[in-house]
């Protein structure tokens, strides 16, 4: 049987092995091609018990090389196998669609040049912070962004609502990050007070990699932040800080209060 060229891009989860979805696993398993961008070496040990000639993707990144570059290489590498006639899966850590430039630009590509491409969902850090924190990110609404475009695109906190920040060891990084960004964090603490009281409590959080680990939790104040030591791509939950006040004519036109007689 002759089976068209192909693309599917899968997320391995954030946990090693437990987080891995059964037709995530199934699409690497029947690829002819499989490139690979592992987390850290027990999870590429772990995904290549089942694919050993999994093509590493990790070479690509190179300590002065723009992290732009380094995923439109990716981009390339993967597309090449394509063209070959090949089908491909492109697995990365977490999420395939959240944070993850590479992969939706690998889609794109893709369908414009005319393959076949489909993105599997996984788990993703969020999934494991909702779960860890105990916090339901539909009870008062949250907001989530890059670390980075939050500061510098001037976003503004909305503090009667969650706000999720990514990444936040590596604040203003263009490059693979080596180490973080303390002046980073000492801005983000800072513009932080502008929407919360000093006292209001911050929850750095980095979920855990392996069953046999504890999730990093670190609750602390805003202008803690400067001097924590803050896991390199952590994430930030604040929680909210006010209860937003419901309006009225809009609860009237909902049927959910009797106009006024």
């Amino acid at each position: 049987m002759v089976t068209r060229p192909a693309l599917t891009v899968v997320g391995t989860g954030i946990r090693c092995g437990t987080d891995l979805a059964p037709n995530v696993r199934a699409a690497m398993i029947e690829a002819d091609d499989v490139f690979l961008l592992s987390s850290d070496p027990i999870s590429e040990c772990v995904l290549r018990g089942f694919r050993p000639d999994a093509q590493g993707l990790a070479e690509l990144y190179a300590e002065d090389k723009p992290r732009r570059d380094t995923y439109a290489a990716m981009v390339e590498r993967v597309l090449d196998g394509l063209r070959a006639g090949r089908r491909v899966c492109f697995a990365i850590p977490g999420h395939p669609g959240v944070f993850a430039q590479p992969t939706h630009e690998a889609v794109r590509r893709a369908r414009a040049e005319g393959y076949s491409a489909v993105m599997l969902p996984a788990l993703s850090a969020a999934d494991h912070l909702y779960a860890d924190l105990g916090v339901d990110p539909g009870e008062h609404g949250s907001v989530t962004f890059d670390a980075t475009d939050f500061l510098v695109q001037g976003r503004t906190a909305d503090p009667t609502a969650a706000l999720i920040l990514w990444q936040i060891g590596a604040i203003g990084e263009i490059r693979k990050p080596r180490a973080v960004n303390r002046p980073g964090l000492a801005l983000l603490g800072e513009v932080l007070l502008d929407a919360y009281p000093a006292t209001h409590e911050i929850v750095v959080y980095e979920a855990a990699p392996f069953a046999f680990c504890e999730p990093v939790i670190m609750r602390m104040r805003p202008d803690a932040l400067a001097s924590a030591d803050v896991p390199l791509l952590s994430t930030l939950y604040v929680a909210p800080a006010a209860v937003a006040p419901p309006l009225p004519e809009r609860l009237r036109k909902l049927g959910l209060i009797s106009a006024p007689a």
